[in-house]
């Protein structure tokens, strides 16, 4: 089941379900976010697909018209956005110890002379051995990272924006667990989207303890929310676009028969804080990537467009990139 909030001709927020054959929409009457739909499936004990199932419509789309008219909302929302959380692990799939020590090769070049493996090697290789516990404990813990709240998730097809003061601009491409935590404190996992992370890959190199600072960015997730059984072998493209021409494409594998980390894994490590068990909040969690362009050499620029295609999980995600005044300096903290 394919899920996509977006705005009507009147200004109206709607819930819509994408047909099967990805070319209309048919919008749920009286629904108006997939937040309000998932709090009705839990008080009403139902499944959120069988709350769609049985949900009537009251009018269809364009799917394509939709998304070029930018209607298309990011497909999981908290009416209040400092409720949604998001955050992600790194360091998941195969072949991510090798695009970040490709990253790092001036930081791995000295490390070398101190020791065998880098640290990124290093926690890359606990997840080899073991984050796919077999036998029902927590296996080994990934790489942890915070972005911010849902101040920084933008929709499909709108600007990135990257602030001034940033040395990067890069996306990764990755799937986005989606959760709601119900009354009881359990998290509950609504489905999945695609997601670009757009993270400051300069400013990670230049030390591995900016990680944090690096990944205080905005984010793109969308357009559909992914309801039910995950595939476990995903394959997509990321791709590049400067003036309309494509200047870099790769593919890039996802889903668990591609990482190292079993998803509940990497759902028991975010969720056993008791902070993320919050009721009525929201979370985002990007679950990893081993795909960048920055590692490849490629430095974007404003105007360039990042997709990020996942056919299996419906349309693309395309948002173009743009530089902001951050709009603030140093001194602009005043006392009260």
């Amino acid at each position: 089941m394919r899920l996509i909030q977006f705005i009507d001709g009147a200004r109206t927020p709607r819930v819509g379900e994408v047909g099967a054959s990805g070319v209309t929409v048919r919008a749920l009457s009286g629904a108006q976010s997939i937040y309000a739909l998932a709090q009705k499936a839990l008080a009403s004990g139902q499944s959120l697909a069988a709350l769609i199932s049985e949900s009537p419509c009251d009018a269809t789309f364009d799917y394509a018209d939709l998304l070029t008219t930018g209607c298309v909302l990011a497909p999981l929302q908290h009416p209040d956005p400092a409720h949604c959380l998001v955050t992600g692990t790194g360091l998941t799939h195969t072949g991510s110890a090798a695009t970040r020590d490709a990253m790092h090769q001036q930081e791995a070049k000295a490390q070398a002379e101190k020791e065998v493996l880098t640290d990124s090697m290093r926690v890359f290789r606990w997840g080899v051995e073991g984050g796919r516990p077999a036998d029902g404990h927590p296996g080994a813990q990934p790489e942890w990272f915070y972005k911010g709240n849902g101040h920084m998730v933008v929709a499909p097809g709108a600007p990135l924006s990257s602030p001034g003061f940033a040395l990067d601009s890069g996306e990764e491409p990755e799937l986005v667990g989606m959760y709601l935590i119900d009354e009881t404190g359990t998290p509950r996992r609504l489905g999945f989207a695609i997601g670009n992370e757009f993270s400051d890959h300069v400013t990670e190199r230049k030390n591995y303890l900016y990680l944090a600072h690096s990944k205080l960015r905005q984010c793109a997730v969308g357009p559909e929310l992914w309801v039910g059984a995950l595939p476990d072998d995903l394959r997509g493209t990321s791709r590049i676009r400067r003036a309309g021409k494509v200047i870099w494409e790769k593919s890039f594998l996802t889903g668990e028969a591609n990482m190292c980390h079993s998803l509940n894994n990497l759902e028991y490590h975010h969720f056993k804080y008791a902070a993320h068990r919050h009721p009525g909040d929201v979370h985002l969690h990007f679950m990893g990537t081993a795909t960048l362009s920055f590692a490849d050499g490629i430095r974007v620029e404003p105007g360039d467009e990042f997709e990020i295609d996942l056919p299996v999980m419906g349309a693309p995600l395309r948002n173009t990139l743009q530089i902001v005044d951050d709009r603030f300096s140093i001194g602009g903290v005043k006392p009260l």
